[in-house]
């Protein structure tokens, strides 16, 4: 993902008609008009999605892949329609690279237990960012001891931007993996994932992206940015919660052993051994979460007929705009200036706590993020304890906006 091409115009598209698809976004918290801006840590599901779910509960539920009567081929259809969707919205080769798993926090669970026991021995390293969610180093750390390697990290420069040159400088042959978010949950930095990539190609070292703060913000092309894997989350892109997906090239997926095993992922089994299903069926054992899989399916039409590139440009629209309002407002210091940010601003205020910022904003009906982020070394990097972060989506606004810094403004007066 990158920043949008200033070419691509908003104007032809109804963001009006477009927020009141959110039916939340109507409610009032504490007698006022919410104002919604965490959006990073999970999106709104439109109306569209809340339809398709309960429909499906209450017309096509069954099991999947086990039936051969009516309702298990209706579910089944539905649910597998969605890898199809989303190997296109992702432009994967083959749909059986698109896995099915929890989360991106699962992704990288599967990536980090199967790649490490295929690939991982000790003395090998496994590189991470200084930036990175809990979710993309913690499982890098447990693979590291299980297998005698070591995490060696790249720094990041005071705006956020990250280190090109330390990264290269800790690219050897002893490197297993790269593992990198392709967008700063704490701080909205868009890293250079292209270029990332192609360093570690270079020294045929793959590499693992966590997209979860990238593919709903806008278009994602794995093949162009030959990604060896990568992980996003339907709760991120206006789908339901405990479904995500992880993308991994053919090569790697029909090297790694399972993940976990049990139902649907085994081929034959006898006391004396057992042969497991393909791809992508060898890394989803059990009954999946079947009305979140065909919600994501409907999530990603929804996405779709916006455009990603317009939804690209909007949020670019409203982080500039936020970006200019807020540092006009006395005391208040944005954490994270990268070149290219996608539409996160974290910020401190005065000595007033972020925790106390954020109660305040909650009193008026907004709603933001406080402290870590799940980002603790990123914090202690800028040597804070937590920011507040607002975190912008297309359904979002300029009122919006006003609103978050009325309410920052009124908060200060406050303390």
């Amino acid at each position: 993902m990158a920043k949008a091409a200033p070419a691509i115009s908003t104007e032809a598209t109804d963001f009006d008609q477009i927020r009141s698809d959110f039916p939340v976004l109507q409610e009032k918290v504490k007698g006022k008009p919410l104002v919604y801006l965490d959006n990073a840590a999970s999106s709104q599901m439109p109306a569209v999605v809340a339809n398709r779910i309960d429909h499906y509960h209450r017309h096509e539920h069954a099991n999947v892949h086990r039936g051969i009567h009516h309702l298990s081929q209706k579910a089944t259809d539905s649910y597998e329609e969605t890898r199809r969707k989303v190997q296109a919205f992702i432009n994967a080769e083959h749909e059986h690279e698109i896995i099915y798993t929890s989360g991106t926090t699962d992704s990288i669970n599967l990536v980090a237990y199967s790649f490490g026991e295929q690939y991982i021995d000790e003395g090998d390293e496994i590189v991470v960012s200084e930036i990175e969610h809990h979710a993309n180093i913690v499982p890098w750390q447990i693979a590291a001891q299980k297998h005698g390697a070591s995490v060696q990290v790249v720094p990041v420069n005071d705006d956020g931007d990250l280190d090109l040159e330390a990264y290269e400088k800790l690219l050897n042959k002893r490197t297993a993996i790269v593992a990198i978010g392709h967008v700063s949950n704490a701080l909205g930095t868009i890293h250079p994932v292209r270029e990332i990539i192609a360093k570690a190609h270079e020294r045929d070292i793959p590499v693992l992206v966590d997209g979860a703060q990238a593919v709903p913000h806008g278009q994602v092309d794995v093949q162009a940015l030959d990604a060896d894997f990568y992980a996003f989350s339907s709760h991120k892109m206006c789908g339901p919660t405990g479904f995500g997906i992880l993308y991994g090239k053919e090569r790697y997926l029909d090297a790694m052993p399972p993940y976990r095993s049990g139902g649907d992922m085994i081929d034959k089994v006898s006391f004396e051994g057992t042969t497991f299903n393909v791809l992508p069926h060898k890394f989803e054992a059990g009954t999946p979460p079947i009305a979140a899989g065909v919600g994501l399916g409907t999530a990603v039409d929804y996405l779709s007929n916006i455009g990603m590139d317009v939804i690209a440009q909007r949020e670019q629209e409203l982080l500039d705009y936020a970006t200019q309002q807020l540092l006009d407002i006395d005391g208040l210091r944005i954490v994270g200036t990268a070149r290219q940010k996608a539409s996160v601003i974290s910020f401190v205020f005065d000595d007033i706590h972020a925790t106390d910022i954020g109660t305040i904003l909650d009193q008026q009906g907004i709603a933001i993020r406080t402290g870590h982020h799940c980002a603790q070394p990123a914090m202690r990097r800028f040597d804070i304890a937590g920011t507040a972060r607002v975190s912008l989506a297309f359904y979002n606004n300029r009122e919006d906006i006003d609103r978050l810094v009325k309410g920052i403004k009124e908060a200060k007066t406050f303390f």
